[in-house]
């Protein structure tokens, strides 16, 4: 999942960038309002977390041009400054929550979870069909065109995965979406048919070029 820090306050990025990866995010940091918009046009960025003050143009600002050019990122404002007057701002202008600095590690981390459990991805499209290599998944007709075999349920997390093209999609995610609230499965449950569906699309599965894991988090599709 790709995250975009835009912050210039060295000491902390550099802190910041470093949990985040060990976290499992890919993290790209901007020090100045411009770089950090340079950054957001460049690709889809499924959470921004972004400075209110910033050397340049305003964090503010990023967020108004960011909204403007049509961005569905989340945005997760950072600042010093707790009036009821920015906050208010920053919601205008379309942020999707706020923290005040300064703030606990451990609050930025649960408020980046919540707004990640509840936001939409970028990519809302789903293809019917998805080529890995010489192998074609057909995800309506639940076929491989190898001629092997895989349960629907492989298909379905395809499915899945394929919506969030890019994104970590975490296992919790995936159990409830795939499987729903009425099936007792487990993590170890979703590791193995991972590892099913790796060794049909997958010319090296132990070192995987499409179906790729984010370590803590869940599964990430890379077409």
């Amino acid at each position: 999942m790709s995250l975009l820090l835009v912050e210039d306050e060295l000491s902390l990025a550099v802190g910041l960038v470093d949990v985040l990866r060990v976290k499992g995010y890919e993290v790209d940091h901007a020090v100045t309002g411009e770089e950090g918009l340079e950054w957001a046009r460049s690709r889809d960025y499924r959470l921004v977390l972004l400075d209110a003050s910033l050397p340049g143009i305003s964090g503010f600002e990023v967020l108004r041009q960011l909204r403007q050019a049509g961005s569905h990122s989340l945005v997760l404002m950072l600042t010093a400054r707790g009036s009821e007057a920015d906050r208010v701002l920053g919601f205008e202008l379309g942020a999707d929550d706020y923290v005040t600095k300064p703030f606990s590690l451990a609050e930025l981390l649960g408020r980046i979870g919540a707004l990640l459990r509840r936001g939409v991805p970028v990519v809302e499209t789903t293809r019917s069909r998805l080529q890995f290599g010489p192998v074609t998944a057909d995800l309506d007709a639940y076929t491989l065109s190898n001629g092997e075999v895989l349960p629907r349920r492989a298909f379905d997390i395809l499915r899945l995965l394929s919506k969030c093209q890019g994104q970590a999609v975490t296992r919790d995610q995936l159990m409830d979406e795939v499987w729903g609230a009425e099936e007792a499965i487990t993590h170890k449950t979703i590791h193995n048919l991972v590892a099913r569906i790796r060794q049909q699309i997958e010319s090296n599965p132990e070192q995987p070029r499409f179906l790729k894991t984010v370590h803590g988090v869940g599964y990430r599709l890379e077409m």
